[in-house]
């Protein structure tokens, strides 16, 4: 699950990226308004937490902009306002859930949760390519109707190759949106995770569903869809 932390104090903007990294979202974070809106506008996001406060820029227009540039994307508002008309406003513009802060971490990623399975339980809970099934809300993965062991950052890399599936992906791309990492770091870590994936699943079955794209990175596809 992939989720935007908009939040205008970096302590508190650092301090939910590690709290949800620890619970296996990758998690994008930003404290410029324009920026809100240009990566809800240009990525996909499972759902968004947004600080009323950001500056310099009007919150609640921040909330209407995003709102409007994706109708089904849950909206999850940090604020400092916890009264009843301020909670009530903040609904009727498109918010889905308000936590007032402070909050502690367990309430807040509990209501994450809750909103994923709400906006989870139609299409896009269950990804499917060939025979390969992940279910992004229990976490689980078959391959052939047997099950497959994943740990978190290998079931966070598959997910993202799935959702991205017959497009080929860099592997900048993929340290970028799976370890939350700057797309210039050097590392060889997407190629050696790439292949715990193939020993998992690609070996156990005749067709390889995992493709290489020579000085590219990788994609995933049914074999026979190959050009």
């Amino acid at each position: 699950m992939r989720l935007l932390v908009a939040e205008n104090d970096p302590a508190l903007a650092t301090f939910l990226q590690r709290g949800f990294g620890s619970e296996h979202y990758s998690v994008d974070l930003t404290q410029d308004p324009e920026a809100v809106r240009a990566l809800v506008r240009d990525q996909k996001y499972d759902l968004a937490i947004l600080d009323l406060n950001l500056v310099p820029s009007d919150g609640l227009g921040i909330l209407r902009d995003v709102r409007s540039t994706n109708g089904g994307l849950p909206i999850l508002i940090l604020s400092n306002r916890g009264r009843l008309e301020d909670r009530v406003q903040v609904l009727d513009m498109g918010a889905d859930d308000l936590v007032v802060k402070p909050f502690a971490f367990s309430e807040l990623s509990a209501r994450v949760r809750a909103l994923l399975r709400r906006g989870n339980r139609g299409e896009g809970a269950i990804l499917r390519v060939a025979d390969l099934e992940l279910n992004r809300v229990e976490r689980k993965v078959v391959r052939g109707g047997a099950p497959v062991e994943l740990t978190p950052k290998e079931f966070l890399l598959l997910e993202y190759l799935v959702r991205h599936e017959g497009k080929n992906v860099t592997r900048s791309e993929i340290i970028q949106h799976v370890w939350n990492l700057s797309h210039d770091t050097m590392t060889n870590v997407v190629d050696v995770y790439i292949n715990y994936l193939r020993k998992k699943i690609d070996v156990p079955s005749k067709a390889k569903l995992i493709q290489t794209v020579r000085g590219i990175g990788y994609t995933i596809r049914e074999e026979d869809a190959r050009d």
